[in-house]
Parts: structure tokens; C-alpha cells; sequence
């Protein structure tokens, strides 16, 4: 069995987050969406309104017969990797300030966790300026953010803003 975790915040899960894990499931038989609660943050949705976004979501994404399981965490992605015998953690780079912040993590999670690799993909072009961030600004400013999240996520937006 080949298992992955797909860590991040996932607040909220844009089209880039899924072409990420649409192009990762050929490589794996299970990949676990792990919604990561940090408590830094300032989420816009509760982790377990992201979970249950993403489950509703993923059943329309092709997998190529890849299980994929959503799930949350806190603490080390590395601990969490190993609890659910994950063998790779998959992340997506956009741009190189991406890949230098990553290659950080990856190096600390393999120093942690040695037997778990850390592989990386390269976004889309449509989605390499495409973050969760940049989405809330846009839409909370008034923006256009369709194409670029999933319609499902967008109308929860639209909810929460009202």
C-alpha cells in the first residue's frame, strides 16, 4: 500500500489544491488530506467545516483509483505522516520562495521521520499564483474568485460573509 498525506490548511481549498492532489493519485493508492489546525492562524472556517468541504468535494475529483480519506491533525505533519503509515508527504510548489520554504520542512520532516519522503509537485501554470491566502483577500475585498476555488467552496464564502 503506497500512502500519502496532503497537508495544509486547506482555508480554503482552492482548484490549485486540487489539481495538486488530481496529479499526485496515479503515484499512490491512498492519499489523506490532512486539514492542519493551527491555531496561529485566523481561519475563515473551522477545521471541521474544511473537512467536510473537502469530502464533498473530492468524490468529483479523478483519481485514477487513488482512496482518498480526509482527515485533520495538529502538531509535527511528520508525526502525523508516521501515525497514519504514510511512506510520503506531497506538497505543491508554485514559485521558488515556495521551494525554499519547503525544501526547509521537507529536510526537517525527513530528520524527524527518515523513512518519509517528501515529493513535490509543480502547480499548474493556471494555479501558480493561486494560494488560500490571496483567495480571502481577493473575496473579501469584492474580488472575482470563480475558476479559481471550487463553486461549492465559493458559496460557503458567500455564507460566512453575510
Amino acid at each position: 500500500m503506497r500512502r500519502a498525506i496532503f497537508p495544509g490548511s486547506f482555508d480554503p481549498l482552492t482548484n490549485g489544491h486540487l489539481d495538486i492532489i488530481k496529479r499526485s493519485s496515479p503515484l499512490f493508492d491512498e492519499i489523506i488530506v490532512a486539514v492542519l489546525n493551527n491555531a496561529d492562524k485566523r481561519p475563515m472556517f473551522t477545521v471541521e467545516e474544511r473537512c467536510a468541504m473537502i469530502r464533498e468535494i473530492l468524490p468529483t475529483v479523478d483519481t485514477d483509483g487513488c482512496t482518498l480519506i480526509v482527515d485533520s491533525f495538529s502538531g509535527l505533519t511528520a508525526d502525523f505522516a508516521k501515525r497514519s503509515g504514510a511512506t510520503a508527504i506531497v506538497r505543491g510548489i508554485r514559485a521558488v520562495s515556495d521551494y525554499e520554504y519547503e525544501l526547509r520542512m521537507a529536510l526537517m520532516n525527513r530528520r524527524l521521520e527518515p523513512t518519509i519522503e517528501t515529493v513535490f509537485l509543480m502547480a499548474g501554470e493556471e494555479f501558480s499564483y493561486v494560494s488560500s491566502t490571496l483567495m480571502k483577500q481577493v473575496f473579501e475585498l469584492g474580488g472575482r474568485v470563480a475558476g479559481l476555488i471550487p463553486e461549492l467552496v465559493e458559496a460557503r464564502m458567500r455564507e460566512k460573509k453575510i
